[in-house]
């Protein structure tokens, strides 16, 4: 049961809520079964609190603090959550009662290590959510959208995906050059294969989707690649960004190698080349069943070792285009076609 008098506090609205919480920072939040339909709470600090069953059905509750709460049986259908915080909060569900967020607003939010298992998020937004360690075992995201959601060690067993945006999701810490995929199952596999070097020999075998872009990821560069990417999509590609702006290290270079070997084929944008030369003198030596298609500004010139390159028969001659509109206009013609066929080319012969 509610606390009488926190909750006739609380319903007094979120700033006199969070003085009085830091004016008694030890004493013991316990809200459960409280009603907030369709109130303003905007920032409000519920951190550490009990808040069993309670019922936050359109509430606005932007920028809320819910890290480490108790939140078995919440309601949070149709709220608006953005940039709320859940870090580690408990909204881990039973046989008979899930965890309630669908439709929900939780761009940005972050829902760092919390447990949602079996929770309900259908047609929820979560665009840039923070979703490092959530547990989302049998979880169903019917028709929610996660673009751009960071999922790095995301527990994603038996979810349910029917209709649900997965663009450019991102695996990786915030850390580390950001590598992104389009499929939230896919993304446990892909890092599981750079991380696990026994895991990595059976790429070989596989039969993939997958198109590894580089390129150089300033900010105008960066744009190009993305409407690559978005094209890629369209005729049912897994297209793979990899992020090489910061320095190359020997790790970075073997992951882009890793990437490269589970590739089906590779889009290399030599226009303005700076780890591209490291990145291509790594992939096109070691990998000779993996058809590699430069692209480049009619502006520019290959970098000055780009023949070194090009003296593998994997590799394609390079497709110049004018802008980014005749790129994409050009892509199925002047840049799949040729992967395609230089890969069918390359096939061990059947006897």
């Amino acid at each position: 049961m509610a606390d009488a008098k926190q909750l006739a506090l609380v319903r007094r609205g979120a700033k006199p809520w969070n003085d009085w919480r830091k004016k008694n920072p030890d004493t013991l939040v316990a809200l459960d079964g409280a009603e907030f339909n369709d109130v303003d709470l905007t920032g409000v600090n519920f951190a550490d609190a009990s808040l069993r069953r309670v019922k936050f059905m359109g509430a606005k509750l932007d920028g809320a603090d819910f890290r480490r709460a108790v939140l078995m049986f919440a309601d949070f259908r149709r709220a608006s959550l953005v940039k709320a915080k859940f870090g580690r909060a408990n909204l881990r569900a039973t046989m008979f009662h899930t965890a309630k967020m669908a439709h929900a607003d939780l761009q940005e939010a972050d829902l760092a290590q919390a447990v949602l298992l079996s929770a309900d998020l259908t047609g929820a937004d979560l665009r840039g959510a923070e979703l490092f360690h959530v547990n989302l075992i049998s979880a169903n995201l019917r028709g929610a959208d996660l673009t751009g959601a960071r999922i790095f060690g995301v527990s994603a067993w038996r979810v349910r995906l029917e209709d649900t945006i997965q663009n450019s999701l991102i695996i990786t810490r915030r850390n580390e050059p950001e590598i992104t995929v389009d499929n939230i199952e896919v993304a446990q596999f892909i890092y599981l294969l750079l991380n696990n070097s026994k895991i990595r020999s059976v790429i070989d075998t596989v039969t993939s989707k997958v198109v590894l872009i580089l390129g150089r990821f300033t900010p105008e560069r960066k744009k190009v690649l993305e409407a690559l990417r978005d094209e890629l999509r369209k005729r049912d590609y897994l297209p793979v960004l990899f992020d090489f702006e910061r320095p190359l290290t020997r790790d970075l270079t073997e992951t882009v190698s890793t990437l490269a070997h589970m590739a089906r084929f590779v889009i290399a944008d030599l226009t303005d080349a700076r780890s591209i030369p490291q990145e291509l003198g790594r992939i096109a030596p070691n990998l000779l069943s993996v058809p590699i298609q430069p692209v480049i500004l009619t502006s520019q010139d290959e970098y000055g070792m780009f023949s070194d390159i090009e003296r593998f028969p994997q590799v394609l001659k390079p497709f110049r285009y004018k802008d980014e509109a005749m790129l994409l206009a050009s892509l199925e013609k002047r840049v799949i076609t040729p992967a395609e066929a230089k890969r069918m080319r390359m096939q061990p012969r059947r006897r």
